[in-house]
């Protein structure tokens, strides 16, 4: 770099060979020097270094040159010597030409160089009328076949500039086409291309080569002796239908970059499944059932196929910086966390780093992971595999549902071949054991309340799997009534169990209840409906009538009759005359003669309450089911 009052400018290397073909190189490289200033057409402005104030050389200040131009032009713009031998002295001349309308003045300045030096004209010292030219020489002596590099600074009146001169010594040469076409390949599909490389060039050749996606090459890097050759492998596995192109770029140590051309169209083939959909026979829980699907490969490639997650990469790559980022954040909670420990115990610090680390291999594990299939309830096999060319593989779908419901899955196929993922949709039913009972619903018609009634229901199975059953407790006080038994229980595939069932109300009325007997396994209880009605005893009198009749005030007459308890439970029973009186019992005309004073006292005292005439006995008590009671019925009429 320079520096000086006027400006500042720093010195750049020279250009070197870029964005060359192959052919463009070689013929490049096997130029003489002077073909090489022969074929030379274009100028560049050259670097200033330096501004110089003008009028400390000359009297004319102003010029119609732009300051960002030079007062003279230099050609070659860069000076280049090649295909040179040790020893021998090569020759290039240095024009620079007077781009001003007034006469500049211009000399050739040369750092001391073993290898370079420049040779002025004899009229240096004189000023070079307008758009004349002053021609220097360069004059180069090698003493190996390598790379050098000097400049030549040249003095204006106005500014100093630099003009580069570069030797190119011996390059290695890989001999590779311009162009490396594909043509038409199937999408998602790894076409190769074997290139034979060979060093034609006159030093070992040291390489590094790239490229961009759908584009791979191997080796990337290598050394090859003159003379000697090696293999390139090329690889175009485009991910989207359509034409594709990138260039291999070809990186010398020498820092020349030459490109190659690569050109491939994708298409999609002839590969597809039999079905997009699947539907599995409805399977018991426990158990599995399969389907299977049928991928036909009709390419002549060998088709890869891995079922996926998710449709897209996309969706795939999105869920990787989702769980990535979420490791994040787990990450900074425990070094958090691990930071307040360390407050408390400095000793354990040295385990950051294994927290670090072990956070680091989770990240990369969710990044290489492919984001295969996978399922608790459907199993995909082969998850992963090849189909060869025009032939058939097939996949089979296994559907081990965990509950009695329908399930529901889209698989996606991601296979070479095909740019999008062909899907598959799975459907499957899970069921539950089937238990049912030998009738839905028991009419037990008129039952005696009190009374004690037993029944049997059989409860069947009639799936493919053990039935784990529990009778539901009832809710409703005449459903506590009912007792089951066994209440529950294992019914194995084709079995029966018979369910006891017993039933004692003290509550009258119709009734209709539910029971419900859950299944393990079954979201649906199995139910029986139990209806009836509860009714009270039965009974009658062996007469319609008593027909005491006429009788005198105060003597008792006592007629008889009984009562007959027809039902089928014991029967409590309490007899009155609801038209009788609510007073005292009426007393016969014997016991009145003999009591004068309570006469007396009845007469003075004249109860309002009517007396009670008639006596039932026994008035109260209980009869056997299917018995008989005598009742004994006495009126003695009071007046």
């Amino acid at each position: 770099m320079k520096n000086n009052k006027k400006g500042t400018f720093t010195a750049l290397p020279p250009p070197l060979l870029h964005n060359l073909t192959p052919s463009a190189f070689l013929k490049e490289m096997s130029l003489t020097t002077e073909q090489r200033l022969a074929n030379t057409h274009e100028m560049h402005r050259p670097q200033i270094i330096e501004l110089l104030d003008m009028s400390e050389t000359s009297h004319q200040k102003f010029s119609s040159v732009d300051m960002d131009q030079t007062l003279f032009q230099p050609f070659p713009s860069e000076v280049v010597f090649q295909n040179f031998a040790p020893c021998e002295t090569y020759e290039v001349p240095l024009i620079l030409r007077n781009n001003d309308k007034i006469p500049r003045l211009v000399k050739v300045v040369l750092e001391s160089s073993p290898y370079f030096k420049v040779i002025s004209p004899n009229n240096v010292c004189h000023k070079v009328a307008p758009g004349m030219q002053s021609t220097f020489r360069i004059i180069f002596t090698p003493e190996e076949n390598k790379d050098y590099f000097h400049e030549v600074t040249c003095i204006t009146e106005r500014e100093k500039f630099i003009v580069p001169i570069r030797a190119i010594g011996a390059r290695g040469i890989l001999d590779l086409p311009n162009q490396l076409n594909f043509s038409t390949c199937p999408v998602k599909y790894n076409t190769q291309k074997i290139l034979l490389v060979r060093n034609i060039g006159n030093r070992e050749a040291r390489y590094q080569i790239s490229t961009q996606s759908p584009f791979s090459v191997e080796p990337c890097l290598g050394t090859l002796g003159v003379g000697e050759t090696t293999q390139l492998t090329v690889e175009f596995q485009p991910q989207e239908i359509g034409n594709h192109s990138n260039d291999l770029v070809i990186h010398y140590d020498t820092g020349e970059d030459i490109h190659v051309g690569l050109y491939g169209a994708a298409t999609d083939v002839n590969v597809r499944l039999d079905k997009n959909s699947l539907t599995v026979e409805k399977t018991y829980i426990t158990l599995a059932n399969q389907r299977s699907v049928v991928i036909h490969n009709r390419s002549d490639i060998i088709a890869h196929f891995q079922w996926k997650v998710f449709e897209m990469q996309d969706d795939e790559d999105r869920q990787k910086l989702r769980l990535c980022y979420k490791l994040k954040t787990e990450e900074e909670d425990e070094i958090d966390q691990f930071l307040d420990d360390c407050n408390a115990d400095p000793t354990v610090r040295e385990r950051l780093s294994v927290l670090t680390r072990t956070f680091q291999n989770r990240r990369a594990m969710v990044q290489e992971d492919s984001m295969l299939f996978t399922d608790n309830v459907f199993t995909v096999e082969q998850v992963e595999g090849d189909v060869w060319p025009n032939s058939t593989t097939e996949i089979n779908v296994i559907f081990r549902p965990q509950e009695t419901r329908v399930y529901q899955r889209t698989v996606y196929c991601d296979i070479s071949g095909r740019e999008t993922r062909i899907p598959l949709r799975i459907k499957g039913e899970g069921m539950g054991p089937n238990l049912i009972f030998n009738f839905d619903q028991l009419d037990i018609g008129k039952v005696f309340v009190g009374s004690t009634h037993s029944y049997e229901a059989i409860l069947s199975n009639k799936g493919a799997i053990d039935a784990l059953f529990n009778l539901i407790p009832p809710a409703t006080a005449l459903g506590s009534c009912f007792t089951f038994e066994p209440k529950e229980g294992i019914i194995e595939p084709g079995g029966v169990q018979a369910i006891q069932i017993t039933f004692s109300s003290t509550i009258l009325g119709e009734f209709m209840e539910e029971f419900r007997v859950s299944v393990n396994g079954s979201p649906k209880p199995v139910s029986l409906t139990i209806r009836g009605c509860v009714i009270g005893p039965t009974f009658h009198f062996n007469v319609p009538s008593l027909n005491f009749g006429n009788i005198s005030f105060g003597f008792p007459r006592t007629l008889s009759c009984c009562l007959s308890n027809t039902s089928l439970v014991p029967m409590t029973f309490n007899l009155r005359i609801p038209s009788d009186g609510p007073g005292d019992v009426s007393i016969s005309s014997y016991i009145q003669s003999l009591d004068i004073t309570r006469t007396s006292w009845r007469k003075q005292d004249q109860v309002s309450a009517k007396s009670k005439e008639f006596s039932i006995t026994p008035s109260h008590g209980s009869i056997r089911s299917q018995g008989l009671m005598d009742i004994q019925v006495c009126w003695c009429a009071s007046p």
